[in-house]
This record gives C-alpha cells, sequence and structure tokens, in this order.
C-alpha cells in the first residue's frame, strides 16, 4: 500500500512539472510554428501510440462505445479541443505575458471545479473555500494585469486570448469531472477513445482554420526545428502526464492529488526565469496567493472530513452504549 502510495504521488508530482514546463516550452516553439498545428502534431502523436497501447493491452473489445458515444465525444472535445487548442492559441496571441497567464489559469483548476459544482450542482461552498476561491482568483488578476489594471481594462486586445485560456481550463475541469461516468473503464481506455475523438474534433477546426487562410500548413522544416518541442510535449505533458495524473488520481484520491496543482506555476516561473523571460513582482506575488490558498483549502476539506469521522465515530459509540444498557 505505502509502495503504492509512493508511485502515485511520483504520477502526479510528474505530471504537474510538465504542466508547468510545457507553456515555456510551447512558447518558444511558437517562434517556428503556430499552435494549431503544433497541437495537431503532437496529439496526433499521442493519439496513435494510445491507441496502439490499447490494442495492445486490451483488445479490440476496448473500443466499443458501449452507448457512451457521444458522452465521450464531448468530453473528448472538451479536453482535447477546447483545452489544448484554446489554451495554446490564446498564450501564443498574449506573446511572453501569455506563458504565466496559462500556468497561473492551470493552477487555478480545482478552485474553478468548486465554482463549476457550486453553479450546476448548487452545492455551495464552505464560507472559508469561498475565500479562498476569491483570493485566488485576486492572484491570478495579478498576474494577468501585471499590476496595472487601467492599461489591461483598456487593452481590448488581451480580452479575447485571456477568454480563450479560461474556457481552456473550464473544458480540461469539465474533462476531469467527466472521469466519474466511466468508472469501469481503465484510465488507458477512457484517456485513448476521448483523446481519439477529441483530437478528431480539434482536426476539423485547424482543417477549417487552414482552409480560411487563418493557418498554413508547416514545411518540413518548420517540423525539423520544433522536433525537440514536439518531442517533450508529446511524452511529458502528452502521455505521461494524462495516464499519470489519472492513475495517481485514483491511487491518492483528488484531496491529495490536487495538492500537486501547486508544482504548476512553480515550476513555469523557475523554467521562464532560465529561459531568460521577464517575470515580473506581480507573478511572483500572484503564484504565491495561489499556492497559499490551496493548501489552505485542500488542508480545510482534510480537518473538515475528520470532523465528520469523528462525530460519526462518537454518535456510533453512543448508539453503541444506549444499546447495551
Amino acid at each position: 500500500m505505502k509502495n503504492n502510495v509512493l508511485v502515485g504521488a511520483f504520477l502526479c508530482f510528474i505530471a504537474a512539472v510538465s504542466w508547468g514546463a510545457m507553456f515555456p516550452v510551447a512558447h518558444s516553439a511558437f517562434n517556428h510554428i503556430d499552435p494549431f498545428y503544433f497541437t495537431m502534431i503532437r496529439y496526433g502523436v499521442v493519439t496513435v501510440i494510445l491507441v496502439t497501447m490499447l490494442l495492445w493491452k486490451e483488445g479490440k473489445k476496448a473500443f466499443r462505445l458501449e452507448g457512451k458515444g457521444l458522452s465521450l465525444w464531448f468530453y473528448g472535445t472538451m479536453a482535447f479541443t477546447v483545452y489544448n487548442l484554446f489554451i495554446f492559441w490564446g498564450e501564443d496571441l498574449l506573446g511572453e505575458p501569455g506563458v504565466m497567464v496559462a500556468s497561473i489559469m492551470e493552477a487555478l483548476m480545482p478552485m474553478i471545479s468548486i465554482v463549476i459544482i457550486w453553479v450546476l450542482f448548487r452545492k455551495r461552498p464552505h464560507s472559508f473555500t469561498l475565500t479562498c476561491v476569491i483570493i485566488a482568483l485576486i492572484g491570478a488578476f495579478m498576474v494577468i494585469t501585471k499590476g496595472d489594471v487601467g492599461s489591461f481594462l483598456t487593452a481590448t486586445e488581451d480580452i479575447f486570448p485571456n477568454l480563450l485560456i479560461f474556457l481552456a481550463v473550464v473544458g480540461w475541469v469539465v474533462y476531469t469531472m467527466g472521469r466519474d461516468k466511466f468508472n469501469g473503464w481503465s484510465v488507458l481506455r477512457y484517456s485513448t477513445l476521448t483523446c481519439l475523438l477529441g483530437t478528431l474534433t480539434a482536426g476539423v477546426f485547424v482543417l477549417v482554420a487552414t482552409l480560411i487562410g487563418y493557418v498554413s500548413v508547416p514545411s518540413i522544416e518548420v517540423v525539423t526545428t520544433t522536433a525537440p518541442h514536439l518531442l517533450f510535449m508529446i511524452v511529458f505533458p502528452g502521455l505521461i502526464a494524462l495516464l499519470g495524473w489519472n492513475e495517481g488520481v485514483s491511487v491518492l484520491k483528488p484531496i491529495n492529488a490536487l495538492l500537486f496543482i501547486n508544482f504548476v506555476p512553480v515550476t513555469t516561473l523557475v523554467v521562464s526565469i532560465y529561459q531568460g523571460y521577464q517575470v515580473t513582482v506581480f507573478d511572483v506575488l500572484g503564484t504565491i496567493l495561489i499556492i497559499i490558498t490551496l493548501l489552505a483549502n485542500n488542508l480545510f476539506v482534510r480537518w473538515q472530513k475528520k470532523k465528520v469521522k469523528v462525530t460519526q465515530s462518537s454518535y456510533q459509540r453512543g448508539l453503541r452504549e444506549r444499546t447495551s444498557s
């Protein structure tokens, strides 16, 4: 059991660090290739690898949709079209500041999931959790505006890319929440089928963008130049992060796994500094605020669960005592 926990923690750590590093790596690649074809090449390869793995491990029967084709397509589109295309599209439009904005939005996923559950299922979060959400949003706002709120509000050209990144993150949160609807399925099967359907949808999106002249098919030289970036994105944020995170969550449970999200903005900061990007004091302060709120809310949820267990145990003990007397 202890070994399983260590493996789960290691997988979540590698996934979070990979996600944190992918934004600076992608930004570097966007000097040569557009985010549309960068994403399509990356996940086209990931899809082929996943399909091969699933066929080898579980056979042809694992590709049966079992009446869940529409759900698989929806969740796959949320992850591999909305998230993977939009987050890098928005990052590219923002330029260098988009690296930290995308990373911070990613770190907000646990808080965004709380808001989604509140809105869709009318489950109002505890006041402490709600306070953490607000403080985390303030931290994100610091990173997005770089402390210059006036310029941000008047810079209408920044609204669209920030909205793209936000929608992308919401898409991944929805995809993660959808995993519960496929409890009888292996991590590999759910990941493969959603990736396959979502990437096909993304392919249609990129085809339309190409036909209208928004992007163009990259040359062999461009693909060769960005090959190291693509290799990293395929192996780590693609395969290892996708499968490793889902497996890690199943071992550690979401409350423990979410702690590793803290490594996303931290890794982005470290890699950005190493690459020579201009990291501002607002990037650092905003990141610290989000990390503190994530930790605080996680500890609070743990305390609440422990409190409920103690209360239930006391009630059952009292019930037994009254019954025996």
